[in-house]
């Protein structure tokens, strides 16, 4: 996995666009899992309303997602902790945090932009499951 970290942007419970930096895991479907705690505000954002964006990458090379997201829950779990815990190994340690929790983000729309190129590469993807 080459990227680590992307940018999780929510909506607020008054309209107001909220945005934290997570580390992230990607799943073979291009599912992005992260972790948090049941007090941040993404939380409250994510589990009152699921959309959600990211933006993943550095320099040039940037990939913009839209996507729904869910809290993981013990029957979901493994798979994508074996995902997620390969990227983020020191994050097991987490599990022991009081509020931590979960979340994939299944993408509707995907775009990949690489401005090194010449000219540059815009990929796009909608009408994702």
């Amino acid at each position: 996995q080459h990227y680590r970290y992307g940018v999780v942007s929510s909506v607020s419970a008054g309209g107001v666009p909220q945005s934290a930096i997570v580390g992230i895991a990607i799943m073979p479907e291009l599912e992005i899992i992260f972790d948090t705690l049941s007090s941040t505000r993404k939380y409250a954002n994510l589990t009152r309303n699921p959309a959600c964006s990211l933006v993943i990458g550095e320099g040039e090379q940037t990939v913009q997602l839209e996507g729904t997201a869910f809290e993981l829950h013990d029957q979901e779990r493994s798979r994508y902790f074996e995902a997620y815990f390969a990227a983020w190994p020191e994050c097991r340690a987490h599990l022991e945090w009081p509020g931590i929790t979960h979340f994939v983000v299944r993408p509707t729309w995907i775009r990949y932009s690489d401005f090194d190129q010449r000219p540059p590469l815009i990929e796009e993807v909608e009408g994702l499951p």
